[in-house]
């Protein structure tokens, strides 16, 4: 797999999990811990795809 087509997985995993933690926050009986794990794993998406973007 070469570098484009791994930020671009990357990017697709990451509006998945925007999407994820946007219906989860919307649910009335969401479970804050689960959102909360959500984001990091979004947030640690961004942070290699910024890497990978810089190289």
């Amino acid at each position: 797999m070469n570098l484009n087509s791994r930020i671009t997985e990357l990017q697709r995993k990451h509006m998945r999990l925007a999407q994820e933690v946007e219906s989860a926050q919307k649910a009335p009986a969401s479970d804050h811990l689960w959102v909360g794990e959500l984001k990091k794993k979004k947030l640690l998406l961004k942070e290699e795809i910024s890497r990978l973007s810089e190289i």
